[in-house]
């Protein structure tokens, strides 16, 4: 290894919150593997995504930059402007063997952007042909499912089991497909390899080894706003679906299935993990371990993620890298997904060529100040940006200027908003008018153009802002691309899917689900009168 730059591996997960490694503090979760990249490593406590959702936080991380440039506000989809240098690519220009294994939510979906080569297992992929890990379950003998990766839809926050045996469950696989390649590779030159898993990420499709994990284990409950929550967290109540009345059993039972598949991927962290020890690669490969985003988990009576609440924007962020950090360290400044690029070109020795300043910095050097945390989200009327500090938060929407403000010292759950409870105190004034004016600043920079001019936020006429509320109305896709007749027709009919994927789990009763809404979004009728008429 004389002369050899670094390795870099980045470890990611899908929409998994702060709170859910027991080497952090908490210590109600199965986390041996993610306890041991603490244990020999440093765990940033107060880590961040700069947008909480998928695809603009992915592509911050691969350009380094924030979605004024590279376009992302949200689950947009565009081609991505091919002149923006990228992490992979930056690293492969310097001789690194670039990989990407697992779900990458790029635009479009195959573009390398400097990946040698991307195995990938996307959500919802279009074509099969396209999905490196659809196309394995084919070569193994279960082509014949549909959803792969869990029922969305109906049952996309309620309780399910993967159809999909554990051996080729899409988190195996991720981590048996990262540990093949570093054992290929095995020291022959440095490498930057990008191991992404789906999971925690809805769907809760967990397999039978870990269902009952956290069956008595005492769990945190949903946080409980004091005051309302904003008119668009109020749009998200109904991502979970519950049945009237049985919203407490049904939560609770989702956040067990939630935190097992943290489990099942901290399985997977350790099949990598282990991999890479038998390679002699181990102390010479800078690990870094995070998710794009949180997930609401019915806090605050919300789900999902795309809002400006911790549930949804602080995430897990755990470094081993011995040559620059002593084992079992721990760090209190804010630091976000912004800081992995710089952070991984200060340890290859790469300069930076971009045209753009990053907002990001090393986070093995102080070259950045990180006295505020800004996040942002979405544009015009549905766009809100947030800033905080290490005593408070302030929340702009640009739908009607809407405003929230946390104490979090006192209120580290934002369960009051004080621009609502005591908005006319002298101290809430001026916290206020302080992080206001803060966050014009950084909008004026990282921000889109012209949504803050001369230190004022604008404001966006919205319309009623009691919209219709959300659900999932995804499907499958790629069983109707399919090109044989032969296949199309030796697919699981979808019905047959859907009560398979319950049968374990005793309290989800399917006729007790609003299936008018489901059949709205377009589910088979069939499957709907087999729902009723058979009382499942």
């Amino acid at each position: 290894m004389s002369g050899k730059r670094p390795n870099v591996l980045l470890l990611f997960t899908d929409q998994q919150r702060w709170d859910t490694v027991a080497a952090a503090g908490f210590d109600y979760m199965q986390t041996p593997n993610l306890d041991r990249l603490a244990r020999e490593g440093c765990v940033f406590r107060n880590a961040f995504t700069p947008n909480p959702v998928c695809v603009p936080a992915r592509h911050n991380i691969l350009t380094g930059l924030t979605s004024r440039f590279h376009g992302y506000t949200a689950n947009n989809s565009h081609p991505l402007d091919h002149h923006l240098p990228t992490l992979p690519r930056l690293l492969a220009d310097h001789g690194y063997h670039t990989r990407a294994i697992g779900k990458m939510h790029f635009q479009p979906p195959r573009r390398h952007s400097g990946f040698d080569k991307m195995e990938l297992m996307e959500e919802i992929p279009r074509y099969r042909e396209d999905d490196e890990y659809a196309m394995y379950l084919k070569e193994v003998g279960w082509g014949h499912v549909q959803n792969i990766h869990g029922v969305r839809n109906l049952l996309y926050m309620l309780p399910q089991r993967s159809l999909i045996p554990e051996a080729h469950h899409g988190s195996s696989w991720v981590g048996s497909r990262s540990a093949a390649f570093l054992r290929a590779e095995h020291g022959r030159r440095p490498f930057f390899l990008w191991s992404s898993w789906i999971a925690p990420h809805p769907p809760f499709d967990i397999p039978d080894s870990v269902a009952d994990v956290y069956r008595e284990a005492t769990l945190p409950k949903p946080l409980v706003s004091e005051t309302a929550p904003s008119a668009q967290a109020q749009r998200q109540d109904r991502y979970a679906d519950f049945p009237k009345g049985e919203e407490k059993t049904y939560n609770r039972r989702m956040r067990e299935c939630y935190f097992s598949a943290v489990t099942f991927v901290d399985r997977n962290v350790g099949v990598v993990l282990d991999a890479l020890e038998q390679t002699g690669e181990l102390d010479n490969t800078l690990i870094i371990f995070t998710s794009d985003h949180g997930e609401m988990l019915g806090d605050h009576g919300c789900y999902q993620k795309m809002l400006p609440y911790d549930s949804a924007g602080r995430i897990p962020f755990l470094v081993r890298y011995p040559a620059a950090f002593k084992p079992g360290t721990a760090r209190e400044e804010f630091v976000d997904l912004n800081d992995i690029l710089p952070t991984v070109l200060d340890v290859a020795g790469i300069d930076y060529p971009g045209p753009h300043r990053l907002p990001g910095g090393s986070v093995l050097r102080d070259e950045k100040d990180r006295t505020f945390h800004y996040m942002e989200y979405g544009l015009a009327a549905g766009r809100w940006i947030s800033i905080r500090d290490a005593s408070h938060k302030y929340n702009y929407y640009y739908r009607g200027g809407d405003e929230e403000l946390f104490d979090l010292q006192n209120d580290p759950c934002e369960s009051v908003n004080l621009m609502t409870a005591r908005p006319d105190e002298p101290d809430v004034k001026e916290r206020r008018t302080a992080l206001r004016k803060v966050l014009a600043r950084f909008e004026e920079k990282w921000g889109p153009v012209n949504y803050s001019r001369g230190g004022q936020l604008l404001a966006f006429p919205g319309g009623d802002l009691a919209w219709e509320r959300t659900r999932n109305g995804q499907f499958p896709v790629f069983p109707d691309n399919l090109t044989s007749e032969e296949e199309r027709a030796g697919i699981t009919p979808f019905g047959d899917e859907v009560v398979k994927a319950v049968e374990k789990e005793e309290i989800v009763k399917l006729h007790k689900l609003d299936l008018a809404a489901w059949e709205k979004n377009g589910a088979p009728a069939e499957t709907i009168e087999r729902i009723r008429s058979e009382g499942l």
